[in-house]
Order: C-alpha cells, then sequence, then structure tokens
C-alpha cells in the first residue's frame, strides 16, 4: 500500500514568465469510521466494543468541555489539540462591541512524534492527473453513479471527484445539479455533506435508503 498524491500548480500572476512551481497535495484514499475503530481497539484489548463505545463517548465529552474553557488537551501518542478563532472582517479597535463579533473558528490538531512513528517509512505513489476535470457526459456519470452506489451506501465529494475524475469545482457542479434533479441528497452536514441515492435511482430500492 502506499499514500497517493497529486502534483498540483500554484497560481502565479500573468505578467510573471517564470516556470509555475509545484507542490504535492495527498490524495486521501477513503475514510475510516467509528465502527471499525472501535472494533480494531476491542480486538487488540481486552475491552469490549461497548466498553470502547463509552470511552470515546466520554473522551469526546470531557475533550469538548476543556476546550470550550480554552485549554490545550494532550493525548499522549496521539497529540496536542486547541481551539481557534475567527473575527468578521472590517474589526477595528473602535468597533462596538467587537467581542460580539469572535467566533469559534475549530480546533487545531499537532500531532506527536510518537504518532508519525506508528505511520512510519510510507511509500508514495504519484497519482496520474492532469490537472483539469474529465470530460463525461451526464449518462456516463449515471453509468459510474450506478456502479458505486451498488456496492456503497454513502458518498463524499471526494468520493465523487475520485469516481469521476473530477477537481474539485467540476465535481460540486455536478452534485448540484444531481441534487436539483432530486437524485441525490444530502445526510449530513452543510459543510461536511454525505450524499445518498434518491429511492428509485443507481439501483437502489426505498428499503437500502440509508437515514439520518
Amino acid at each position: 500500500m502506499a499514500i497517493l498524491f497529486e502534483w498540483y500548480e500554484n497560481p502565479v500572476p500573468n505578467d510573471q514568465t517564470d516556470p509555475k512551481t509545484i507542490h504535492a497535495r495527498i490524495t486521501l484514499n477513503g475514510k475510516v469510521g467509528t465502527d471499525e475503530i472501535r472494533h480494531k481497539i476491542q480486538a487488540r484489548s481486552s475491552l469490549t466494543e461497548t466498553d470502547v463505545s463509552a470511552v470515546l463517548d466520554a473522551l469526546s465529552h470531557i475533550m469538548g468541555e476543556e476546550l470550550a474553557e480554552g485549554r490545550q488537551v494532550h493525548l499522549d501518542g496521539i497529540g496536542y489539540f486547541h481551539p481557534t478563532l475567527k473575527c468578521e472582517e472590517g474589526i477595528t479597535m473602535e468597533t462596538k462591541r467587537k467581542n460580539e463579533k469572535v467566533k469559534l473558528k475549530g480546533i487545531k490538531f499537532r500531532a506527536d512524534q510518537a504518532l508519525k512513528n506508528e505511520i512510519g517509512n510510507v511509500k508514495l505513489k504519484n497519482f496520474k492527473h492532469s490537472g483539469h476535470s474529465s470530460k463525461l457526459s451526464d449518462v456516463e456519470i449515471e453509468m459510474r453513479l450506478k456502479e458505486y452506489f451498488a456496492e456503497h451506501q454513502l458518498m463524499t465529494r471526494l468520493d465523487f471527484q475520485h469516481i469521476c475524475g473530477f477537481m474539485k469545482s467540476k465535481a460540486m457542479e455536478h452534485l448540484r445539479r444531481l441534487k436539483a434533479e432530486g437524485k441525490i441528497e444530502n445526510i449530513g452536514r452543510q459543510m461536511q455533506p454525505i450524499y445518498v441515492p434518491v429511492a428509485g435511482y443507481y439501483g437502489v430500492s426505498k428499503d437500502k435508503i440509508v437515514t439520518r
């Protein structure tokens, strides 16, 4: 196994003639959910899967409480977590009630060296990509989705990109179209969408539809 990556060009102003620099970006190889993580922890310990679920649930709540107090949380062998903030644009020292314009942005993570060591010396493999989206007709996209949903219940945007060979912008364009046509729906969050087929599409019957 190897970590897949792609080369991307950094944008440069039109008046510059120097060659465009490129950088490597990882191509995610799917994802592992809580169920599988819980099962693997149970297999490597004396805990039952119920015990593991209880510990993970408690860990989530405790970390949330500590982060809400502005504390950095460190888990040995995993890493450091700390909250970050964002402000509305255009705030100055003279802005009234500026404290109300500060919101939680997210949670930053910095891995322990021990976690990096667990990954070890990884093999890297270049995932060949032209830098442009594949040219597929709507019919070809339908065929690929039918084949995908024959073996999967859920689909993320990254999954869709890999299925069709699309770049992010083209994938989002088609996902919006498919939603508007009533062929897929988002059962996840707005910023973290998870798509499933609507009953009657891509060979999926109503009794197989995943619900929230």
